[in-house]
């Protein structure tokens, strides 16, 4: 059976699945990279996706769950920072995305610094999406390991699948060895939640696997409330913001329902398909709410999750840490 972790993409709301996964490492004693065969992240996820499998040094040893929790806690308001002249140059958010670039990417960089692509442990799938030429595009660490010019950096991959839309601009990445580039957006415009992708990728790399079994990690569920008279009258600049909110949510959600008509639970099987999802408070289902009082609300929320999941979290370790044999635990 092919293991394979997704995580959905959400802004600061990755706190959430990070304490899931801080919880499996902890039940299981074991990091994520040593339980899935396949690991796969939009967006924060992808920051997420890239730190529990890509070591900062070869000296080290990739970011714990509990550590990228820090990451959260501690840089989430340096991540979305705005300095007076980028608040100044972007005009209300007209002219350039809200947050300034130069943030996140520090963040990144002391994170990652110079590792690369195929430095992954486990296999990593990131998407994003190519704007100037118009196709999804994904960071595959399988291709990086056999085409130098498809192994970008770590902290760019991550910096691309990040970049939504009215919040960060595009990144322009060149193709290591070429003079060709590519203009990359967050991957969360087609697939914010890419557990169906990593389904596919899983299923092309291991094509004599007899089983799959998917993780699936949810940010939060959108339930906010856009009244039709409210609506009604929006205009481009009203739309701008929640109809990407929409994008994201539906999206997440479509994969959800697709995955569990394809894979169900079966009579005398192990579980093939598990979704650790939340749903939001009204306050908490912004992508970028760096607050403290934020920071402290998702984390309840997502050990609320952990203990209401508990029997589920449980069965799902036991399967990480049980061989397979014939497609039975």
């Amino acid at each position: 059976m092919i293991k394979i972790l997704s995580i959905d993409g959400g802004g600061i709301r990755g706190i959430i699945p990070a304490i899931v996964l801080a919880e499996i490492e902890k039940r299981t004693g074991r990091p994520v990279a040593g339980l899935f065969d396949l690991v796969a992240g939009t967006s924060t996820g992808g920051i997420l996706a890239i730190g529990l499998t890509v070591a900062r040094s070869p000296s080290t040893p990739p970011y714990s769950a509990a550590q990228l929790i820090e990451l959260y806690e501690h840089q989430g308001a340096h991540m979305f920072s705005r300095p007076l002249f980028h608040r100044l140059a972007a005009c209300g958010n007209l002219r350039r995305g809200k947050y300034a670039t130069s943030g996140i990417e520090q963040i990144l960089s002391d994170y990652f610094g110079e590792a690369r692509l195929r430095d992954a442990v486990t296999d990593l799938l990131i998407p994003s999406y190519e704007i100037e030429r118009s196709f999804p595009f994904f960071f595959r660490s399988a291709m990086a390991r056999r085409r130098q010019d498809y192994d970008f950096l770590a902290r760019e991959v991550a910096r691309a699948t990040s970049a939504a839309p009215t919040y960060f601009a595009p990144l322009k990445i060149s193709a290591d060895g070429s003079a060709d580039h590519y203009t990359l957006i967050d991957g969360g415009v087609f697939a914010n939640n890419p557990a169906a992708c990593a389904l596919v990728e899983a299923r092309t790399t291991y094509p004599d696997a007899r089983d799959f079994m998917i993780v699936s990690l949810g940010t939060g569920e959108f339930n906010r409330c856009l009244p039709y008279d409210q609506a009604k009258t929006w205009g481009a600049v009203r739309w701008a913001m929640p109809v990407l909110e929409v994008v994201f949510d539906g999206v997440s959600r479509t994969v959800d329902y697709q995955l569990r008509q394809l894979m169900p639970d079966a009579l005398g099987r192990s579980q093939r398909y598990y979704r650790f999802q939340t749903p939001l408070d009204r306050l908490n289902q912004r992508l970028d709410n760096t607050s403290l009082r934020n920071i402290t609300a998702l984390k309840a929320l997502a050990h609320n999750l952990v203990q209401r999941e508990s029997a589920a979290l449980d069965r799902l370790c036991n399967q990480l840490l049980t061989p397979v044999l014939d497609g039975h635990a």
